[in-house]
């Protein structure tokens, strides 16, 4: 499945891409209601909360079944 998404996003032509930040977004949720962003506004008030959210959750979850991690393996390796 990660290979076919890096794929996809490999395929997509530049023009989907350029000017996306100001293109209106019509996010419809699981229980049918929308909400409407321009494509800045869903990447950063929405999409990048929700990212930290499931990876902050995981780690703690993670942390309480026992596996030994430390704040470095929630922040990534240092860059040199």
């Amino acid at each position: 499945m990660i290979a076919a998404a890096i794929d996809f996003i490999r395929d997509l032509p530049r023009e989907a891409i350029d000017g996306a930040g100001d293109k209106e977004v019509v996010f419809t949720f699981k229980n049918g209601t929308t909400r409407s962003f321009i494509g800045r506004s869903l990447l950063l008030s929405f999409s990048v909360p929700q990212f930290f959210f499931h990876v902050t959750t995981s780690y703690d979850l993670l942390r309480h079944a026992g596996v030994e991690l430390v704040k470095r393996d929630f922040l990534g390796p240092r860059e040199r």
